[in-house]
């Protein structure tokens, strides 16, 4: 189970993104609500996501998201941190590209601090 985790900045970059709450059975971002799945950048939500459980992801999975050259991906694994395939680990590496992965309210906050510095972060957030 998650637990509820409300995320608030007092200053933002104008029209960046930023996850405002994570629940069990949402995940809010700049006001719209998700209750799947959602992957996102500082500038817009990736709408062609198309979710697979964490152990099925593959290089492949990524590549709409990836294509906006972020250098870091986050990858929110949900109410505990799971550990993605080896082989996107290594695809992520052999790019230049990094991959970090943990529960889903820490890529939250992680996500928020990283995109408000104006870094070219990605996150992907599982419930």
């Amino acid at each position: 189970m998650l637990r509820e985790a409300l995320v608030k900045f007092t200053r933002e970059l104008t029209g960046t993104l930023t996850i405002q709450a994570v629940t069990n059975e949402s995940i809010t971002v700049s006001g719209d609500s998700f209750s799947g799945p959602v992957a996102l950048t500082p500038d817009e939500i990736v709408q062609d996501w198309n979710p697979r459980p964490v152990a099925e992801l593959t290089e492949a999975h990524f590549e709409d998201l990836l294509r906006r050259d972020p250098e870091l991906v986050i990858l929110g694994t949900g109410a505990t941190s799971q550990f993605p395939p080896r082989e996107l680990m290594f695809a992520f590496a052999r790019r230049g590209i990094g991959l970090e992965f943990m529960d889903t309210p820490a890529a939250a906050r992680t996500y928020n601090v990283l995109a408000t510095e104006g870094r070219r972060v990605a996150a992907v957030l599982y419930l």
